[in-house]
Formats: C-alpha cells, sequence, structure tokens
C-alpha cells in the first residue's frame, strides 16, 4: 500500500515513508532524556521506531497500544464501502463497529485500562509509540474532555506529547508518548 491517500487504515501495516530514517532521527533529538523504557503498538511501523529510539533500553510490544481496528475496511479506499453501513459508523463510531473491527468505546476501554496501569505503576522516563486514536483517546482521559471533541483532532506524525502532564506522579520524567508514525 503506497499509496496511503484516501485509504482506511489502523492495524493494517503500511510501508516505512521513505523520510522514516530522519524523521525518527528528529524524533529522536526532540526527546527530553534518553528513555529508560520503550513501549510501542505491535504495528511493525512503530516497533521500528520504538527501536531507534530505545537505544539500548527494553522495548515491549503492549497490543492496548494499537490503533482502532478497522476490521474488514482496513486497507481499502473509503469510497469502496461507502454505503448504509459505514454511514452509520460515522454517526456513531463510538456504539458501531465497523465490520469485524471495534467500536471507539472499545479503543477508549483498552487505553484506560493501560493508562491506569501506567500510573500506578513505577515508570521513569517511559516512551509510548502509538497512534492517533490512542492518543486522542489518552487525551481525553487525561483532560476530561468528551470523546466527540476529540476524534478531528490533530495528532502530528512523529509529534511528541507529555503523557502525564496533568497528573500528580512521582518526577517530572514520567512519560512522552510518540504519536503515530509512517
Amino acid at each position: 500500500m503506497a499509496d496511503l491517500a484516501g485509504r482506511c487504515y489502523g492495524r493494517a501495516e503500511v510501508a516505512l515513508a521513505d523520510t522514516f530514517a530522519e524523521e525518527a532521527r528528529a524524533v529522536l533529538a526532540a526527546l527530553p532524556w534518553a528513555p529508560r523504557e520503550v513501549w510501542t503498538s505491535p504495528a511493525l511501523r512503530c516497533v521500528a521506531l520504538a527501536e531507534m529510539l530505545a537505544g539500548g533500553a527494553p522495548v515491549r510490544v503492549e497490543s492496548r497500544l494499537q490503533e482502532l481496528s478497522f476490521g474488514a475496511w482496513e486497507g481499502r479506499r473509503w469510497e469502496t464501502f461507502r454505503g448504509p453501513e459505514s454511514e452509520a459508523w460515522a454517526l456513531d463510531p463510538w456504539g458501531r463497529r465497523p465490520p469485524g473491527g471495534e467500536t471507539a468505546a472499545e479503543l477508549w476501554a483498552r487505553v484506560e485500562t493501560l493508562r491506569a496501569e501506567l500510573l500506578a505503576g513505577e515508570h521513569d522516563r517511559l516512551v509510548l509509540v502509538t497512534h492517533a486514536g490512542v492518543i486522542r483517546a489518552w487525551r481525553g482521559l487525561m483532560t476530561g474532555r468528551p470523546p466527540g471533541e476529540l476524534w478531528s483532532d490533530p495528532v502530528e506524525f512523529g509529534g511528541l506529547e507529555n503523557a502525564f502532564a496533568a497528573q500528580a506522579v512521582r518526577g517530572a520524567t514520567k512519560g512522552n508518548i510518540v504519536s503515530k508514525f509512517l
């Protein structure tokens, strides 16, 4: 899938951009510290970045960091499955799922569980490598914003966010999220 424009992809494996190495070096240079641990989505595009950022630190593949599953729509051009089912999902992604996929509520719940575990644990200089849907859910959980306000929020490819900025946690270096990356 070299041409991703107009394609539906969440968990579909996609090729790394030709500029991946250069962009990954920029992300590494932007980190405020060297990671002590890196958790990543199982998507190969995320694992590649996680390994580059880790610099010898342990890398943990965490399934709860996966993007929303679009099921049967994965990898297809949006216009190829326009119809009543996709329109119903577009109006209510929280309660409806693509065929064989997951709802936004299911994504939110798994991110909420993961986030609670991380907040309760002892993690210092943790980097999470994940996707736009997970980051939007995390933002909502962190700020209290309702899900409906979040789905159109921009998430920069290769961007950094402080995942624990609004939390009372031990230390100022709790963790960063590295956003979706191709």
